[in-house]
């Protein structure tokens, strides 16, 4: 049997799955697409998940589409329907990202190139590898930035170096990636997973109910005016108040003793 390109593993409540084609710096294919999203869908049904940290196998993260795998090759050998894989492989993908509940980690070990850039981006948090680095490649081959790119970059630093990073397709180093607030934190090499999973148990032992919904309420006020801003959040508030975790943590903290969060 072939090697699976995606792995998982647990330890204690953090989920980690690993990009496995180190041989093709782990591009996506559309089988990897399958158990990648086959693999998100089961972390997020088990409830004893409470964090998930992603990377990848060997010297790299993720180097964007494998422009060689059969989504990219229309069957009667003309121009393929790009905007079909982005619909039926990326679209979820992004999507499924972004709505798990509970945070998710992308440590990114090596280059994180295209889509593989986006993916990691659209993840709540993005440790590099002091030798990784962040590439949107798609102006070389006549493309746009895809896997949610065109949203994420200018809402993480703004306009001006979104559309430098987007048309140059320059390597940007993981240090100037944190400096520039693109990603959260740059470590040294050896330091990446022990930084990831140590961030990774923490965020476990915090309300994810309440986490979701932090990242609910910040991607969508981005989409409102302040006073619709000011609604959403009386509204998960209200729906945050009656919850377990809320009560726990007012006990908690009046009786100066750790919480034990449960919601998710």
């Amino acid at each position: 049997m072939s090697e699976p390109l995606i792995l998982s593993a647990t330890q204690g409540a953090v989920r980690t799955i690993t990009l496995n084609r180190p041989a093709a710096l782990n591009s996506f294919t559309g089988a990897m697409h399958e158990q990648l999203l086959a693999a998100l869908d089961a972390a997020a049904g088990d409830a004893a998940v409470r964090a998930v940290v992603v990377t990848g196998a060997g010297r790299g993260f993720c180097a964007g589409q494998d422009l060689n795998d059969a989504d990219m090759r229309a069957p009667d050998g003309g121009a393929p329907d790009i905007g079909a894989v982005i619909e039926r492989r990326y679209l979820p993908l992004a999507l499924r990202v972004r709505s798990m509940p509970v945070p998710v980690i992308a440590a990114v070990n090596g280059v994180a190139a295209g889509a593989g850039a986006n993916f990691a981006l659209g993840c709540d948090f993005v440790i590099a590898a002091r030798s990784a680095g962040f590439i949107q490649a798609f102006s070389k081959i006549g493309l746009v930035p895809d896997c949610g790119g065109t949203w994420l970059l200018p809402r993480l630093v703004g306009r001006a170096r979104a559309i430098g990073l987007a048309m140059t397709g320059d390597k940007l180093p993981a240090e100037e990636a944190q400096r520039i607030g693109l990603i959260w934190q740059c470590v040294d090499d050896a330091a990446l997973m022990e930084q990831a999973l140590a961030l990774a148990g923490r965020l476990a032992a915090l309300p994810s109910r309440a986490l979701a919904d932090t990242r609910r309420a910040l991607d969508d006020a981005a989409m409102l005016d302040y006073g619709a801003a000011l609604q959403l959040e009386a509204r998960l508030q209200r729906e945050l108040g009656r919850a377990h975790d809320y009560a726990e943590g007012v006990a908690a903290f009046l009786a100066k003793r750790a919480p034990v969060f449960t919601d998710r």
